[in-house]
């Protein structure tokens, strides 16, 4: 599970490398459940037929997804990934997933525990190529009691029991488990899909394409043999 990434730092990657026109001020780059980060969906109004309009908008969210149910915004703290096995039927996640309500996290590198050395050694997991992320998630929007309207996401997972790289992490006996990285040319398909085409992009990403890193460490190589 991941509980921490580092979103597109360099807003002009985040423009290019995603396609948007703009990206909004605010949020943070060091990113844990319940702070506010950029997601990127697909534009509410697009198939509306103004051609004006593009395709792919970004906004600011919460991470962790706030069911429109929910009496407050603290059940981001839980929800902030939604595995793929029961994202159809968790009451958290099961409406975003019934309207496909895609969206695709920006990441410069995700966080996950090594627990090789006995203890936890929080390692930076990012794409060999060093391009941004883009991790299949959900998004909602949560009416505030006073009536403010605030979006939130969560990062989709998928078992990693065979994957070569995210096998390794987490503790032994814990569930081994990975966030679900697109490949760019799936970037629109993804946001396009329906909930019944959704399980087709749940796949794991190739392990030779990502590397792992300590950060501070005076060796920045990878530490992880795939």
């Amino acid at each position: 599970m991941c509980s921490h990434f580092e979103s597109v730092k360099d807003r002009q990657i985040l423009k290019s490398h995603f396609r948007l026109d703009d990206v909004p001020e605010g949020g943070k780059w060091d990113m844990w459940p319940g702070y506010l980060g950029p997601f990127i969906r697909r534009q509410e109004f697009v198939d509306l037929g103004d051609e004006v309009l593009p395709e792919r908008e970004v906004l600011l969210g919460s991470f962790g997804l706030i069911p429109h149910w929910a009496t407050d915004t603290r059940i981001a703290r839980q929800t902030y990934n939604a595995r793929s096995e029961t994202v159809a039927m968790k009451p958290s996640f099961r409406d975003a997933w019934k309207k496909s309500h895609h969206c695709i996290v920006p990441a410069d590198a995700i966080y996950e525990p090594d627990w090789r050395s006995g203890k936890a050694v929080a390692t930076r997991i990012a794409r060999a190529d060093d391009q941004p992320m883009g991790v299949a998630g959900l998004w909602s929007c949560w009416q505030s009691p006073q009536g403010k309207a605030m979006h939130s996401f969560t990062m989709l997972t998928i078992n990693a029991e065979s994957h070569p790289l995210m096998r390794q992490f987490h503790k032994p006996t814990d569930e081994k488990r990975m966030v679900v990285i697109l490949h760019e040319d799936r970037y629109d398909d993804w946001l396009r899909a329906d909930a019944q085409c959704s399980s087709e992009f749940l796949n794991p990403y190739p392990a030779d394409a990502l590397k792992a890193e300590v950060p501070g460490s005076r060796k920045q190589s990878l530490i992880v043999k795939v």
